[in-house]
């Protein structure tokens, strides 16, 4: 093998920028770089290595249209990253977010149909756009070259782990009755008003007073005064508390790994998925507003044996862990190799490993 053949295939990760489809994409690509799936696909030599994420920021009014009606790709997205669509082309292109469907759409057609394109999300055109279309079953998307999954992609590697444990040493020792509390906020379809900060700050009051070793962290959409009422509980209540950089090092996979159970807003499908992958009880904790798509990525998770509706207590119970990236992952290896069979490799090949950059 030449060179570029010790890099395995190229794969980029693409995203529009959004902080939860971009960790949808990394989800699915650190699955990839897995050794044992590497390890299949090593023989493939690809061209256009690049270890940075992607991001297309397209434009109005290019974003008002169907995806598969933007005349004039190019000029959607901002000069500095047209270039993304000159070539050459990767063995693997991985986008997730309806923005960058056009794009994946384009690369698919503009590589000769040689780049396996594999779209994230429901993208609101057809699936024999892409070669593979993921999308979870609340989106209620069908067709042959779909994988619908309960939730989101996670994934966590062993090693990110084993850093976060010795990063927080000190959770071996508050591990029993221990419960991470992944608080969200406001969105299109949810909205954490005061009631329902009322009545969830009374629940983890209630739970603390029983013994419970609570660990709070907040995301960027948790509106300002329910993390000001957090951060106060936390203080009153001996729990832990995380909201930003000025909480010190992010706790978030440490608290995943070690904890018992966990209580998390319905209102992210991502967060509720990092929970499940970990096989965590999870109870899925109410916000005001409520919309189809997330009733059935409730029931899908409920029905899994995941979650629960939390009504102030907490439970503990055993389910098969939710590891749907990893599905994604092995039905990418079987795309490629449908293209690329594996050629008889001498036992002595060493060049196996993935890239340092998809762990």
């Amino acid at each position: 093998m030449g060179g570029a053949g010790l890099l395995g295939p190229s794969v980029w990760a693409v995203s529009d920028g959004r902080a939860g489809n971009a960790a949808q994409v990394r989800a699915i690509l650190q699955a990839l770089g897995e050794t044992r799936r590497w390890m299949k696909i090593a023989h493939i030599e690809g061209a256009a290595h690049r270890s940075d994420p992607v991001t297309l920021s397209p434009r109005a009014p290019w974003t008002w249209l169907p995806a598969d009606r933007w005349p004039l790709l190019t000029h959607a997205l901002p000069a500095g990253q047209r270039g993304v669509l000159e070539g050459p082309w990767p063995t693997v292109w991985i986008a997730a977010g309806r923005r960058s469907a056009p794009f994946t759409h384009a690369v698919r057609d503009l590589s000769g149909g040689k780049t396996v394109t594999v779209q994230i999300l429901d993208p609101r055109i057809a699936s024999t756009h892409f070669d593979m279309l993921v999308a979870p079953t609340h989106d209620a998307v069908t067709g042959p070259n779909v994988i619908e999954t309960i939730g989101s992609p996670s994934y966590f590697a062993p090693d990110q782990i084993e850093d976060a444990g010795q990063a927080f040493a000190d959770l071996a020792d508050e591990r029993a009755r221990s419960a991470i509390v992944i608080i969200g906020g406001d969105s299109k379809t949810h909205t954490f008003t005061a009631a329902a900060a009322d009545r969830l700050e009374g629940q983890l009051r209630q739970l603390a007073a029983e013994g419970w070793r609570l660990r709070i962290t907040t995301s960027r959409r948790t509106p300002l005064p329910v993390v000001s009422r957090l951060r106060t509980l936390a203080d009153q209540v001996g729990a832990r508390f995380w909201s930003g950089p000025e909480d010190g090092q992010n706790p978030y996979l440490a608290w995943l790994a070690f904890s018992d159970v966990a209580i998390v807003t319905e209102d992210s499908s991502n967060m509720l998925s990092d929970a499940a992958w970990h096989g965590l009880p999870v109870h899925i904790a109410r916000l005001e507003g409520r919309h189809e798509k997330f009733d059935r990525l409730h029931d899908s998770l409920i029905t899994h044996g995941a979650a629960r509706w939390f009504g102030g207590t907490l439970e503990t119970w055993t389910y098969p862990p939710l590891r749907e990236a990893d599905r994604v992952a092995d039905a990418i290896v079987a795309k490629l190799l449908e293209r690329y069979p594996q050629p008889d490799i001498p036992a002595s090949t060493t060049h196996v490993a993935p890239p340092d950059w998809m762990s």
